[in-house]
């Protein structure tokens, strides 16, 4: 989820659990407990693009790493606010769930997480919420607000945090309520149209949970369209990629064929290759299109350049370039039902 839902939330499950005796503090290490995995950001900043993709909720996101973490941050609790009268064991609970917490929700976004390295470098994901959705945060937020100007002795911050972490949980269920049924219509809509698919996935259009971006992977390409959970008949528009894997031959350094490698295993192979004059692009296809529900040939929002000065950062690239009034209704059009 983005850093402001880990902000809120964790402020909130901080007051749950140490409010009564940490005052409004136990929301500040409430929030700072629930942002830590994020801190891997920082590597960035020393990493290759391609790499840092593979490393970005990779470590700092696994089960190892909060069960080593969450001690010592309970020491250094512990030692700071002794006066407090909360034990040790009390600080290691509070901050464990804030860690797990952080690790539990992200893992409900379709960027994946590392869970179990350095053992294994598998990614999870449930692609149940989109990273940034107003819904889910909306709530926490405003219970957070709240809890920090409302006196700590007020009977009613009881009500604002129970409110601040059972909205959101409700939210999780009736997304995931919404994948299942959209996961169920997309099957058995590729059956009846004879759409060959080997495995697909369901993930959220951007800001809501109501229309669904749907990517089966076949032998050669891939297969996109959407489905809104509103949609009376039974029928997607399916858009078809080729993977283009040929073009690849372009791309004959050991530097390109490590970047090309790293994309390919973080894309889970929902990726497509295009030629866009005389660049090479790689698409990932687990993040959409750009206004894809406007018009289906539309740009992925995720491509990389290979073998170009401008290939930074692309998992945001352009995300939002296409938006505007029209693309909006048209989201909005699309969502009613078709």
């Amino acid at each position: 989820m983005d850093s402001l839902t880990h902000i809120v939330l964790g402020a909130c499950i901080g007051e749950a659990i140490a409010g009564k005796k940490l005052g409004k503090k136990a929301m500040i290490w409430g929030a700072f407990a629930n942002s830590i995995p994020d801190f891997d950001f920082i590597a960035s900043f020393w990493l290759t693009m391609d790499k840092n993709l593979l490393v970005h909720r990779g470590f700092t996101h696994s089960i190892l790493f909060a069960v080593l973490l969450t001690p010592l941050l309970a020491w250094l609790g512990y030692r700071w606010h002794r006066s407090k009268g909360i034990d040790y064991l009390h600080w290691i609970v509070f901050l464990g769930i804030e860690i797990f917490c952080h690790l539990f929700i992200d893992t409900f976004n379709n960027y994946g997480i590392g869970w179990l390295e350095p053992f294994s470098d598998s990614r999870f994901s449930f692609n149940t919420v989109y990273v940034a959705d107003p819904l889910y945060t909306i709530i926490p937020l405003i219970a957070t607000l709240v809890l920090i100007f409302k006196r700590t002795d007020s009977t009613r911050r009881k009500f604002w945090w129970k409110l601040g972490i059972l909205a959101p949980a409700v939210y999780l269920l009736i997304c995931s309520f919404n994948k299942v049924s959209v996961m169920f219509a997309a099957e058995r809509i590729m059956q009846k149209e004879h759409v060959e698919h080997k495995r697909f996935f369901v993930t959220p259009t951007p800001f809501n949970n109501l229309l669904w971006y749907v990517v089966a992977d076949a032998d050669s390409g891939l297969y996109s369209g959407y489905r809104s959970v509103f949609d009376s008949k039974d029928t997607i528009h399916f858009t078809y990629f080729p993977k283009n894997d040929k073009l690849l031959s372009e791309a004959s350094s050991g530097e390109d064929t490590t970047t090309i490698n790293n994309l390919k295993k973080f894309s889970q192979g929902f990726y497509t290759i295009q030629k866009w004059q005389d660049t090479l692009v790689f698409n990932d296809l687990r993040f959409g299109q750009i206004v894809g529900w406007h018009d289906p040939n539309e740009k992925f929002a995720f491509h990389y350049f290979i073998r170009h000065r401008d290939n930074g950062m692309a998992v945001q690239r352009g995300r939002f370039a296409g938006w505007n009034k029209e693309t909006i209704r048209s989201l909005f059009r699309r969502i009613k039902g078709n």
